[in-house]
């Protein structure tokens, strides 16, 4: 029996039962070796209706959807037609933030890497149009500069809408049009929608949320966040069958199957690059390439990305030195653990591949030094508020704003912060089953914490 068959047969036997008991609605999983595919389905699309989960079933895939428009992008730069280091204002001379000189700075490598330094969770609804994406980037004439571009790394969802942007306006089309010309078309999807329009032609999955444990997910109240921010990754749908099909491309330096070029193999290799080393924060990588996430295991390089919508969860992994990838597509509930609990057999049992243990919380054995911890960091999403009691305990109250505060309600409340290795303290008490970690960075000249790192980079603000 080939290794394929061996991880097709364990899928077969394990997702169903992993999927009811992480209570998760439904989930999809495809595992590419080579040109050989396997794949397995188990739970329901939708809570309410019951529709089964099917290997053709599609999903939304969230912020995966950043390395395809980072692919478009690089096309371009193929082509000639754009050049990673130019400022975005040669290709947007509209383009405008809060920081007139950060403007005219930033570059398109940096918006792919996250290291353009604007507020990034912005999530404005501009319309249903064409136009919307254009008309977001239009908003951001206000949006707050976090630190100097290049700096360091911030995970930023406008500015990959801006990059989309880019796409646009270099093309003359639609960021949707640009997806299905230059990516559905060369790739041979039949199984990806750009819109939810495209979707319901499909099996479609619905996300569910979890405001109260006891009752367990829910269907969410809406199918997707706003088309303005697509270029980010709320509206790209697709089965885990198709989303391997990209995988193998970029495993197979830009071509596809019947070799057709859709990318050169030196963008391949320029996108899986380290460009910028990311905080430990254990549920991400080390570091970040070009669109894709890094994970520098002892074993071997993992490239990847993860997504999150309303309601849904995707995850995607390459070992490109083994021909590997694994994507994951699901609705809601404990994710994170069937994540875990799916890649760490698969990965192992086909790479060697070992992944590292999540954080757990540990007493101090003395009393830290709040004065590098307690503050207020803000973002447009929320509020992360740190404070020390008598008794020398490290608090944080998160308050969400905005759009998060509506779909992520469970994310609210107070919860203590302990040690876990230097600068960075993860949660006493589990989200969804994980111990979520929280790097302080930067100092402020007076051994303060300049930023509360998440992924995100929420700046202290100024007392």
């Amino acid at each position: 029996m080939s290794r394929l068959n061996e991880i097709n047969d364990w899928l077969q036997r394990n997702l169903p039962e992993l999927v009811a008991r992480n209570g998760v609605p439904g989930a999809a999983a495809a595992v590419l070796v080579g040109d050989e595919v396997a794949e397995a389905a188990a739970g329901v699309l939708n809570k309410n209706t019951g529709v089964e989960t099917t290997t053709d079933s599609l999903f939304q895939i969230g912020s995966i959807t950043k390395v395809w428009t980072t692919t478009l992008a690089m096309q371009l730069v193929d082509e000639g037609l754009v050049d990673l280091d130019a400022p975005v204002r040669t290709y947007l001379p509209e383009f405008r933030i809060a920081d007139e000189q950060a403007a005219g700075q930033i570059t398109v490598r940096q918006l792919m890497n996250h290291t353009s330094g604007f507020e990034g969770d912005l999530f404005t609804d501009t319309g249903r149009g064409d136009d919307c994406v254009e008309k977001y980037v239009a908003t951001l004439h206000d949006t707050p500069q976090l630190f100097a571009p290049g700096e360091m790394f911030s995970y930023n969802n406008a500015g990959y809408t801006v990059l989309g942007r880019v796409v646009e306006a270099v093309r003359g089309k639609a960021y949707d049009d640009c997806l299905r010309e230059h990516l559905f078309a060369p790739l041979g999807l039949t199984r990806a929608a750009a819109d939810a329009y495209e979707a319901i032609m499909f099996r479609a999955a619905t996300g569910h949320l979890t405001p109260d444990p006891e009752q367990g997910p829910q269907v969410a109240p809406v199918w997707s966040l706003v088309r303005s921010n697509a270029p980010a990754g709320s509206m790209l749908a697709m089965s885990p069958h198709d989303l391997l099909l990209f995988a193998r491309m970029h495993l197979n330096g830009g071509l596809t199957a019947d070799g057709t070029k859709v990318l050169s193999p030196e963008s391949v290799t320029a996108m899986q690059r380290k460009q910028v080393d990311v905080p430990k924060l254990a549920l991400m990588g080390d570091a970040w390439g070009l669109g894709w996430e890094l994970f520098h295991y002892p074993q071997a390089k993992v490239i990847g990305h993860d997504g999150g919508t309303i309601g849904q969860n995707a995850f995607l992994r390459l070992v490109p030195e083994h021909g590997v990838a694994i994507a994951l597509l699901t609705n809601g509930g404990n994710t994170i653990e069937l994540y875990r609990e799916v890649f760490e057999h698969v990965l192992r049992e086909l790479t060697g591949v070992e992944l590292p243990a999540m954080p757990q919380p540990a007493q101090a054995e003395e009393r830290l030094d709040g004065n590098r911890f307690v503050g207020t960091y803000t973002s447009a999403v929320g509020d992360r508020v740190v404070t020390q009691d008598d008794d020398g305990r490290i608090w944080m109250e998160v308050v969400p704003k905005g759009i998060l505060a509506e779909i992520t309600p469970e994310r609210a409340g107070k919860t203590e912060l302990h040690p876990w290795d230097g600068d960075t303290l993860v949660a006493a008490e589990p989200t969804l089953g994980i111990f979520l970690p929280h790097a302080f960075v930067g100092d402020d000249g007076q051994g303060r914490a300049q930023f509360l790192h998440t992924g995100r980079a929420d700046r202290r603000v100024a007392q």
